[in-house]
């Protein structure tokens, strides 16, 4: 379930600034192999400051309700990093950001910033698709001994694979806005027509078989 503060919003400037684009009837192939009727590339939010604004308001208010007690920001890399920087900004708390390997040279850190035993984070992605990255960056950062009270991410496509993941490593996560949400919004700019809902739904449904 998306986070019900700035959804729609969020889903209008997804379309509107190219992030994601839906492609129902000339699927995308991802690096995986996978097809599929939508590509996102969240990384072009941060040119739009208005957009990336909105987001770290959306994240902000999730916050403030959902994690109090939260002491630490933590981007997740790459597209995470950003987004944790300016919501960490916002609610005045400090930053770190976790890397998707520890670096190769110097101190060899995989967690960039002053992280403290015992402190509580929230961590901030850009994409929940298999929630793999998510879930490995927080799985970091209780190793290092801080406390993970979960993961909120810019957009997730709901698929069933991440909801089993972050339930088997015991991390809570949610998003600012979803596939869902998305679907309804682009119908309503007339990006989609009804008749592509159908084909939408069952890439979410069963998404190895889209297309077969």
């Amino acid at each position: 379930m998306a986070l019900r503060y700035l959804d729609e919003q969020i889903s209008e400037a997804l379309l509107e600034t190219g992030a994601v684009s839906l492609r129902p009837n000339q699927p995308f192939t991802w690096s995986s192999g996978l097809k599929s009727p939508i590509y996102c590339d969240n990384r072009i939010l941060i040119s739009h400051p208005s957009v990336r604004d909105l987001i770290a308001l959306g994240f902000a208010e999730a916050i403030r309700e959902r994690y109090p007690q939260a002491e630490v920001v933590a981007g997740i890399a790459t597209g995470g990093i950003p987004h944790g920087a300016f919501v960490a900004q916002k609610l005045n708390l400090p930053m770190i950001y976790v890397r998707d390997k520890a670096k190769g040279h110097g101190k060899e850190n995989l967690i960039e910033g002053d992280l403290k035993p015992g402190q509580k984070v929230v961590m901030i992605e850009d994409l929940i698709s298999t929630g793999g990255s998510s879930i490995k960056a927080a799985l970091a950062v209780r190793e290092a001994g801080a406390e993970v009270l979960g993961v909120l991410a810019i957009f997730s496509y709901q698929l069933e694979k991440a909801t089993v993941n972050f339930k088997e490593a015991g991390i809570p996560f949610d998003s600012l806005s979803n596939y869902t949400a998305l679907i309804d919004v682009a119908l309503k700019l007339g990006k989609i027509g009804e008749q592509d809902i159908a084909l939408l739904r069952s890439w979410r449904e069963n998404p190895e078989r889209y297309g077969a």
